[in-house]
C-alpha cells in the first residue's frame, strides 16, 4: 500500500514533484491499466486542492468513454470534437480553460464546474485517452499545471494499454 506524501506547505513545484514520484510508485508493480488509472485519478484529486473532479476518458472507436475518475457523476461518452475533452483530443494539445462557460460547445456534466484543463494522452501518434480535471473555482489551472500534468500524461501513455 502506497501513502501519498504531499507536504501541506509545499510550493507547486514540490507538490507536483512529490505527486509524480507517488504516481510512479503506485504504478511500478501493477500491470492492470484500470487499477493504475483509478489510483492516479485518486492521487491527483487528493494532491490538488482546487480540483473538484479528475478522471480519464479513453478513446474507444470514435468516442471518448469515461474511465476511472474521482468526483461527481460524469458524462459517460463524448463524441468526436465535442466539449473541452473532445477539442483537446482532436487537437492533440492541452487545453486550459479558465471559464468553461466561455468555451464554445462546453459540455456541462457538472453545473458547478467553472474551469477545466484537459491533457491528451498520446503514444506513437495515437490518442489513447485524455486526462480531465475540473474545478469549481474560475481560472484554477495555468501553464504550470499544464506542463506538470503533461508529465503525468506521458507516464500514463507508457502504461500497458
Amino acid at each position: 500500500m502506497h501513502t501519498l506524501a504531499i507536504h501541506p506547505d509545499a510550493d507547486r513545484a514540490e507538490l507536483y514533484r512529490d505527486l509524480l514520484a507517488s504516481i510512479r510508485a503506485l504504478v511500478a508493480d501493477e500491470p492492470d491499466l484500470i487499477a493504475n488509472l483509478a489510483n492516479i485519478s485518486a492521487a491527483i484529486k487528493q494532491a490538488l486542492a482546487p480540483v473538484s473532479w479528475v478522471g480519464f476518458y479513453r478513446q474507444i472507436g470514435p468516442d471518448l468513454v469515461l474511465g476511472p475518475f474521482q468526483g461527481k457523476l460524469a458524462c459517460t461518452r463524448i463524441g468526436p470534437g465535442k466539449g473541452v475533452c473532445g477539442a483537446a483530443a482532436a487537437r492533440r494539445e492541452t487545453l486550459v480553460v479558465p471559464d468553461v462557460h466561455a468555451f464554445p460547445g462546453h459540455i456541462a456534466c457538472d453545473a458547478d464546474t467553472r474551469s477545466e484543463i484537459v491533457v491528451p494522452i498520446v503514444r506513437a501518434g495515437q490518442l489513447l485517452a485524455v486526462l480531465d480535471l475540473d474545478s469549481e473555482r474560475a481560472a484554477a489551472f495555468d501553464a504550470v499545471d499544464a506542463a506538470q500534468l503533461e508529465q503525468i500524461a506521458a507516464l500514463v501513455a507508457d502504461l500497458a494499454w
